[in-house]
């Protein structure tokens, strides 16, 4: 099968989307972006790739086997990957507290870790068998340390092994998991998948004719944050702003204006009727009122930046934010807090700062036309995009939003659109 391959290399995650030869979507792939980009992009790829394998299983044995015994398949596949980073996490801390902790400390620091290691082991069984898990961080990074900070918290002792040191030892080994090339991938996991998950003869026939089937990259294109950084020549590489408008525009063809709200900048785009960029204008400072910013802000708050939109979305009263300056983040929220504003108060006025800087990039650029698609990782914020649909009707009176689950794989569809397009000429 031919397959044609975007990456969006992205300054907090990186995406990939790989297309068929019709230019249907195949699979998506989404992973942090991490201090090494170019195993971010590696990861990504290989993401969409497992996607890939399993749309090409439902085809095979949905009929068959039903929705539910695949969806049981792929948690099961995500549960084997868990317990393999969980491992060889495990086996860095150990490392490390043989060469960082006093003697007199070692044995009991290694019990602790092995026992928070153990018990994040079995929550993530438990998981697996819950029919409807809590939603939460699709990294295993934000996971796995909000359940080690959690039981480090508990398990701590400030006369000898205290939570400060255990997470210190989490801090330093979490960046070895990210940054080693695990073996992660579709065939290292399946077979575990399969014991985990119960099979049936049809389920597996399929894993195996997946396993199989031969994916032939005909045309990779990247873009992206990092994309100076992606391993392909220079006639294969795109500008964020081409991809967002031509990506919006396959997801939502009636598309004319598009707010790509990433983790360093922030994009307005103006394309026509075939997704072409017409116009289109960028934050030229900071990363102020981007994704980087909103993650400052969880870390201030201790926690997960998945939390913040619900969080905001419990607001009562807006408070005035006067600044959506990074440097400045810490002290102004420490000041509101001070002052006994409410978190959810504070956070409701910060997702509307943020909208308001992103409605002046949007008036320079040429206005909201219909229709207007949200992408980027921040339009997953709840917060924001309830924000976004109440300054676009005061400013623009009612207009069709586009705002999809998928958004924050937009610029990588671009990029996999082009690829097609390109090869296919």
């Amino acid at each position: 099968m031919k397959c044609f391959v975007g990456i969006d290399l992205g300054s907090t995650t990186t995406k990939a989307v790989v297309l068929g030869e019709r230019s249907e979507i195949l699979g998506r792939g989404i992973t942090n972006s991490r201090s090494n980009y170019d195993l971010a992009a590696q990861v990504a790829r290989e993401e969409a790739f497992i996607t890939t394998r399993f749309a090409l299983l439902r085809q095979q044995v949905e009929q068959a086997a039903g929705q539910q015994v695949l969806t049981r398949l792929l948690r099961a596949f995500r549960l084997s990957q868990t317990l393999t980073q969980l491992t060889r996490l495990s086996a860095l801390i150990l490392k490390e507290i043989e060469r960082s902790v006093p003697a007199a400390l070692r044995d009991a620091a290694r019990e602790k870790v092995l026992g928070i290691v153990a018990t994040i082991e079995q929550e993530e069984k438990a998981r697996f068998e819950d029919p409807d898990p809590p939603a939460r961080s699709d990294f295993f990074r934000d996971a796995a340390g909000s359940a080690y900070m959690r039981l480090a918290e508990e398990r701590g002792e400030p006369s000898g092994v205290s939570f400060d040191r255990l997470v210190g030892l989490y801090d330093k080994c979490i960046i070895g998991v990210e940054n080693e090339p695990l073996e992660l991938g579709f065939r290292h996991h399946i077979g575990s998948a399969l014991e985990l998950a119960g099979n049936s003869p049809a389920v597996r026939a399929g894993v195996e004719a997946a396993v199989s089937a031969e994916l032939e990259v005909v045309r990779s294109v990247g873009t992206g944050y990092g994309r100076a950084r992606l391993p392909f020549p220079k006639e294969q590489i795109r500008s964020e702003i081409l991809c967002h408008g031509l990506g919006a525009h396959r997801m939502f063809p009636g598309t004319r204006t598009v707010l790509d709200i990433g983790g360093q900048d922030t994009k307005a785009i103006q394309v026509d009727e075939h997704g072409i960029v017409t116009s289109f204008q960028m934050n030229d400072r900071c990363a102020a009122g981007c994704g980087r910013y909103l993650g400052y802000i969880a870390d201030e708050m201790n926690i997960g930046l998945h939390e913040l939109g619900p969080l905001a979305e419990k607001s009562t009263r807006s408070v005035k934010i006067n600044s959506t300056c990074t440097v400045f983040a810490g002290a102004e929220l420490r000041e509101r807090l001070s002052l006994g504003e409410r978190r959810e108060d504070i956070l409701d006025g910060l997702h509307r700062a943020i909208i308001l800087r992103a409605m002046s990039l949007l008036a320079r650029s040429g206005g909201i036309q219909d229709q207007f698609t949200f992408t980027g990782g921040v339009a997953r914020n709840s917060a924001a995009t309830r924000a976004l649909r109440r300054l676009v009707e005061e400013n623009y009176g009612e207009k069709t939003i586009n705002i999809s689950a998928d958004s924050i794989y937009t610029g990588a569809l671009g990029a996999a659109l082009f690829a097609h397009r390109e090869a296919m000429a």
